[in-house]
This record gives C-alpha cells, structure tokens and sequence, in this order.
C-alpha cells in the first residue's frame, strides 16, 4: 500500500467573534478579533510547506451565517492557495455551518471537495489508494446517530471518516450526531477524522479515533496551545500523529497568591509576575490571560470595593513589559478576609449588624424562597449562550438557581465595600 501523508483539522470557526473582549487594549483585541483567519493562514502555510498529499476539515469551517460575504471570501482565498499547490481539500460541514444555518454560499475552487448533506457518499484518492466517506448536517440540531449510514470500507484503501460528533457529550459539548466509540472501530475505516469536540484527543489507536481540537482558542474556556494533526501513513497504516501548533493567540488562567501582599503595590507586583510566566508559556504568541487573585489577606475588602482599578493594574502592568502582546481579560477574587464571619457577628457596629442580617438570611426559608423565585425569572430570561457559558460566579449560581451561593457572593461584597468604605472614612 501507497505511503502519504495528510492534515487532519476542525472547528475552525472562522470569524467567530472572540469572547471577554474590551475595547480598553484596542491594538491587542484588533489581533485576538483577526486571530481565527491568521491561524488558518498559518495552516494553509504549514500544508504548502510539508507538501501534504491533502487536508481534511471535520466540521464547522464558519461559526454561523456569515455577517457578510468577507468571511467566505477569505476562505476561498486560502482555498486557492492550496489548489495552487496541488493539494485537494475535503470536507463535512457541521453544526455551526449546517445547510440550514447559512444563507449566503460562494462557489469553491476546484480542489475542494464538499461531502453531502443528504447522505453519507465516499470520495476516492485512486493515486493514492485512500478513501474518504463523511456526510454534512444538513440541520444545527443533528440528533440522529450517522454512523450507520456510512458506507462500508473500500476494500484494500486506506478508509477515513470524516464526522462532526459529540460522541457522548463529550467535553461538555452539545451531543449531535451522538455515537459510541465502539461503532467508530467496528466500522472498519483506518482512521476516524473527528470535529466539533474543541479538546485535541486520540481516543484509540486500534483504528485511529482521534479529535482535532479547534484551531484557535477563542475565550478563556479554550485555553492552552491548539492545533490540528499531520497524520503520516506509512505502508497503509498510521506511523505517526503530528500536531500542528496554528494558534496565534493563547488563553490561559493563571492563579495569583496574595496572602502575603500588604498593599495594592504588593497586589500589583503579584500579578505583574503571573503575567510574565504566562508570558514565557505562550511561547511568543499573544496571551490572554485571565488573573484569579487566592489567598486569606486583610486586603480583602479593598479587593472586593476596587474590582476596576485591579483589572487596570493588571493592563498597566501587562503594558509595561513590552515584547510579546498581553491582553489581561478579567481578575476573578477568590481570597478571604482576615476577620471571620463569627468575629464580624460579633461587632457591634454596621458590620455586626449587616452580618447578622445576612446569617438570618441564610436561615430563613421563606426569605430564601423570595430570592429563589425572583432569581429565576430574570435567570430565565437570558439568552441561551449566557445561560451556559456563564463562568461569573454570582451569575452562575443565579442560573444554577444555588441560592446560598447568591446570598453568600452577594454578602461578601455588600461586607467588603462595607468594610472598606469605612476604612477610607
């Protein structure tokens, strides 16, 4: 059998809108907001450059209907640069550019081959020896198992199958085109390219089953390095998967200990070489980071009152280092005071007394009850996306519908700026 060698990616997402942005760093939120279209240069750059036989797309090219016709128009440019370098495109399109999810189209140059919506079908490389079999959605909300409708191998072809699937739920990732992991080797292909699970994964080896992951990371919940694979065949089996680092902009969560700071200074300092180590991490591309400030720390309430000035340390300090660009996201809290809930019961001042409230609140079932059920209407209320990609602790728990937690985060910042309001007095 024939030696070849193709690049397995997915989720593209090209212009997908990039999450947690602010306009407050506006030349590195420029480049996040561009960073879906240079990662796909970057792999069309990496196909030319090794001479890949062809490249296969498991899913989700588009994030959506295009905003207008420059989406498209950039991917057929990068398809055209493939075609002049003789290498053939084929792909399944899935949830996000599903058949009834996208109203405008351009045609696609030649080299690109678009697997059906209406079926599964097989595509033949007879040069080569391969055969491809996939099948497009033709709806978002693909709930039908697909895997029993894909065509059987060709015999004495190396056989890929191109699927955009949950397998399970996997991930947390919605469960379309939901199938089992046995199915995926009883089918008898010798490689599964798989899309839409944003994790990079070889699931089994025995044929190879394996997730991509997304090309580019594009919010705070897709953190660390992205890729797609090169896949290199050798006498008609697998000898070896290599990932492909196309990303141009990294996120990552970083934890910051303050419980020795005794100032904002301090604060600052700590934050300053977190970024910096995320910083070496990134490995020269941009980061985005997002700050989480732990510890037990009498700067407690300072830190709960100031959170606009702590997220613009964090961008001066993240300014100041020069080099490599940083965007600093967000800075979560999760320290502590100093002083418990059962000393600040104790006081006999508006802090005693506000604590006292909120323990009563605690306890009373029916003020829980009140709180529940108005939380629950505006919780419901919510478009579907913040509903489940809500990651603020408040707004989470509001939706979760975790009332304790709600008059616990709530508590705790009404004591803070309390506190901290009467330290400036």
């Amino acid at each position: 059998m024939s030696s070849f060698r193709f690049i397995h990616t997915a989720d593209i997402h090209l212009d997908s809108p990039m999450r947690g942005l602010s306009d407050d760093v506006p030349g590195v939120a420029e480049q996040l907001r561009l960073a879906t279209r240079e990662a796909l240069t970057a792999l069309v750059d990496a196909a030319i450059e090794r001479a890949v036989d062809f490249v296969v797309i498991a899913g989700d090219v588009y994030d959506g209907d295009w905003r207008d016709y420059q989406t498209g128009v950039f991917f057929v440019r990068q398809m055209h640069r493939l075609n002049s370098a003789a290498i053939p495109v084929y792909l399944i399109h899935g949830n996000h550019d599903a058949q009834n999810q996208m109203t405008r189209s351009l045609s696609l140059p030649d080299n690109v081959h678009v697997f059906s919506h209406e079926h599964a079908e097989t595509r033949a490389i007879d040069e080569l020896g391969v055969a491809l079999h996939g099948m497009s959605y033709a709806r978002q909300k693909t709930t039908d198992n697909l895997v029993p409708g894909y065509p059987a191998p060709t015999p004495g072809a190396f056989n890929i199958g191109l699927l955009h699937t949950g397998l399970g739920g996997l991930g947390g990732h919605e469960n379309y085109a939901p199938c089992g992991l046995d199915e995926l080797t009883a089918k008898g292909y010798d490689y599964w390219a798989l899309g839409h699970v944003h994790g990079a994964e070889v699931l089994a080896q025995h044929p190879y089953v394996v997730f991509s992951g997304n090309l580019q990371g594009r919010s705070i919940r897709e953190t660390g390095a992205k890729s797609a694979y090169e896949v290199i065949v050798e006498d008609g089996r697998v000898a070896e998967l290599r990932a492909i680092h196309c990303d141009v902009a990294r996120w990552q969560h970083a934890e910051v200990d303050v419980s020795n700071a005794n100032d904002f200074n301090d604060v600052t300092a700590a934050m300053r070489e977190a970024i910096e180590t995320g910083v070496e991490a990134a490995d020269g591309r941009l980061l985005a980071i997002r700050l989480r400030l732990t510890g037990t720390t009498a700067l407690h309430d300072r830190l709960v009152a100031a959170p606009e000035q702590l997220l613009a340390e964090a961008r001066a300090a993240a300014a100041g280092l020069g080099g490599t660009p940083v965007y600093v996201e967000k800075v979560r809290l999760a320290t502590a005071p100093a002083l418990d809930a059962a000393t600040r019961r104790a006081r006999q001042d508006a802090l005693g007394e506000l604590q006292r409230l909120l323990d009563d609140a605690r306890n009373d079932a029916d003020i829980r009850e009140m709180i529940e059920k108005d939380v629950r209407k505006l919780a419901e209320r919510l478009p579907h996306e913040i509903r489940t990609d809500a990651d603020d602790a408040l707004l989470r728990a509001a939706i979760d519908g975790d009332t304790a937690a709600l008059i616990d985060g709530a508590g705790d910042y009404l004591l803070s700026r309390l506190a901290a309001d009467e330290d400036a007095s």
